[in-house]
């Protein structure tokens, strides 16, 4: 449908305004109340509690205040008689499901990764260990994000129960044929400790042989990005960003949450990258939702990753209909190859069109 402002862009019924107008400030006050009902319907917080004299939590960059009875945005902690009590997201018990997922796999570093498409494993297949080698993709079950877009929103269904699992269970899953551990979701940064554990019990167990790797949207307390990072930084493996929009506004319009200590988290592990070229330790990975992920906020994205550092890889997502958007088309590939050119002329040296097989053929404002 078309944005009910401009009558010219493309635009989610959702929320009825298209990129351009969100960024000038159109009826955006009003787009808060989608976000409070499309998470009232899955029993969520409608927004991060900012209850005075609340229990502060300090895990992601929403820092919720949560006054009692109350629970965190993520919805694993909660208020009770004054104490922060987690639910999920301790070494003790994390909200995740796992599964082995054979290499290559279709991963947003595939194209980069030494356990990827282009591997030398990969290429020369009489090199191969009779035992095909896996990927342990562990995915969390909550996140710190209320993203209209999300591909991977199943999770949060009333009818399904969370799995849980300890740290230690879930670092066991780790097999001899495991070659990397990847943590994704939902999102890690809900459960960061959890993921932490695992990844140190892990490693422990297979010292050597594992590369830890995420794929998150940022969004937790730099102590804890620092700490992944070094974990991926020594081990081999990488922090994949998912980089939703760059004006604040359209952000939290896209996903009801800033994205200032996303990006900040970004720059500084990046720049821990620097001590170790290859494998890339930092990839960028945008998903070019119609409407919304326009030239001129593509543009801006590009710009701040060359600015960070310009070798940095940069997978440019083609987006399926899904969730609260479904209603979009899919990405074209005239969109995907406009992003392209953009990342290009901002600098950018790494560039990879990922999902080909999703492009669609018409293009849209």
């Amino acid at each position: 449908m078309k944005c009910r402002v401009c009558h010219e862009r493309l635009a989610a019924r959702v929320l009825g305004l298209c990129a351009e107008c969100i960024r000038r400030g159109v009826e955006t006050d009003l787009l808060a109340l989608v976000h409070s009902s499309t998470r009232r319907q899955f029993g969520l917080p409608e927004t991060a509690p900012r209850s005075d004299g609340g229990v502060k939590c300090n895990l992601c960059a929403n820092l919720c205040r949560i006054g009692q009875g109350q629970r965190g945005f993520c919805g694993l902690r909660e208020n009770a008689d004054g104490k922060l009590v987690t639910r999920a997201g301790t070494w003790r018990a994390g909200h995740a499901q796992w599964y082995y997922d054979p290499l290559p796999t279709n991963c947003v570093a595939s194209w980069v990764c030494p356990e990827g498409e282009n591997s030398e494993w990969f290429r020369q297949p009489s090199q191969r260990p009779v035992h095909r080698r896996n990927n342990l993709a562990v995915f969390y079950e909550a996140c710190t994000f209320n993203c209209l877009f999300c591909q991977n929103w199943s999770f949060r269904a009333a009818d399904q129960s969370p799995h849980v699992m300890t740290a230690a269970e879930l670092a066991e899953c780790a097999d001899e044929h495991t070659a990397c551990i990847c943590f994704f979701g939902g999102d890690p940064a809900a459960q960061m400790p959890h993921a932490l554990k695992t990844a140190e019990l892990a490693l422990a167990r297979r010292p050597g042989s594992l590369r830890i790797c995420w794929e998150t949207n940022g969004n937790m307390n730099p102590r804890l990005a620092k700490r992944a990072a070094e974990i991926s930084l020594r081990s081999g493996g990488c922090v994949k960003f998912d980089l939703k929009a760059w004006t604040e506004t359209l952000h939290r319009c896209l996903t009801a949450a800033s994205n200032r200590q996303t990006l900040d988290n970004f720059r500084m592990v990046a720049e821990m990258g620097a001590s170790r070229r290859q494998p890339p330790l930092v990839i960028a990975s945008i998903l070019l939702v119609p409407g919304y992920l326009d030239d001129t906020e593509m543009a801006q994205l590009a710009r701040f990753i060359a600015s960070v550092d310009p070798d940095t890889p940069c997978s440019l997502l083609a987006f399926h209909p899904d969730f609260y958007f479904s209603d979009l088309p899919t990405t074209s590939r005239a969109h995907a190859e406009r992003a392209e050119a953009i990342c290009r002329q901002a600098g950018l040296r790494n560039i990879h069109i990922g999902n080909q097989r999703l492009l669609g053929s018409t293009d849209y404002v």
